[in-house]
């Protein structure tokens, strides 16, 4: 993808994502249906849905020739990244957008033959715009993010974690976790994937951990932190499969590996 082609899908992706958070905030106080998906926690919204279908409505009729992967089920057939591809999260945080009516992001990544091209993550309620472009920065509200250049080390990090590290059928044994809380300086868990990808970007989080992550999860964010020269693989650093669910590491690039080692020290199930 050029960088005239590509700048010119960055503004207009940008347009409508702000004009879906405009569409969500009109909602917030409006009854709202919830459902649930593959268990009573995996919530849906009729929000989330009217936003995937106004996302997708804009990219079909200025790209037609591009594919699409949503989280509420458009593009469940795409088996392949061949081409370029379109990987949104209406709502990531569904539960924080239920709940707490904040701390949640319109995500979009677009990814041109495996490769990420643009990145987005727009904190809905906060007017907060996260966005990259392959080898032009990552940019917050129109103020390039600074690289990630500091060689902090692990036990001065503050990361996140999501909750599915204490669940059952995890792929790391408990007492690494609870190792590697104690080692570093603190751990937050917030609720929305994109939205602490984008704060390792901006360097308010040193790294984020999380478990069953699916791509439109991580999309968006994966471009930013790449964008500053952070860090994205899985938990034991290979590469990030952007059609499957992945555990997932990202951080700067100076405790990535420390991070990594913690997990193949010992406890690896």
């Amino acid at each position: 993808m050029g960088l005239n082609e590509r700048g010119h899908i960055l503004k207009q992706a940008i347009k409508w994502v702000l004009d879906a958070g405009d569409m969500i905030r009109t909602k917030m106080d409006e009854p709202i249906q919830i459902d649930t998906k593959s268990n009573p926690n995996d919530l849906v919204t009729s929000v989330d849905k009217e936003t995937e279908s106004f996302l997708v409505k804009k990219i079909q009729a200025h790209y037609p020739e591009h594919a699409l992967l949503g989280e509420e089920g458009h593009g469940a057939h795409i088996t392949s990244l061949d081409g370029t591809i379109w990987i949104i999260d209406p709502i990531d945080g569904t539960m924080n957008f239920v709940h707490q009516k904040r701390h949640f992001a319109i995500s979009v990544g677009v990814f041109h033959d495996g490769v990420g091209e643009i990145g987005i993550v727009y904190d809905v309620m906060a007017d907060i715009l996260y966005y990259a472009s392959r080898g032009e920065g990552a940019f917050k509200n129109n103020h390039q993010l600074e690289p990630l250049n500091d060689q902090v080390q692990l036990e001065k990090s503050i990361i996140g974690l999501n909750h599915l590290w204490l669940c059952e059928n995890k792929l790391v044994d408990e007492k690494v976790m609870q190792k590697l809380v104690k080692i570093v300086r603190g751990v937050r868990s917030s609720g929305s994937a994109a939205l602490d990808m984008a704060y390792v970007a901006e360097g308010a989080l040193d790294a984020y951990l999380a478990m069953g992550l699916s791509p439109w999860d991580i999309a968006g964010g994966t471009v930013l932190v790449n964008e500053v020269g952070g860090r994205t693989t899985n938990h034991l650093g290979e590469p990030l499969h952007m059609l499957k669910r992945n555990s997932l590491l990202t951080s700067r690039d100076s405790i990535h590996s420390d991070l990594i080692q913690q997990f193949l020290e010992k406890g690896q199930k």
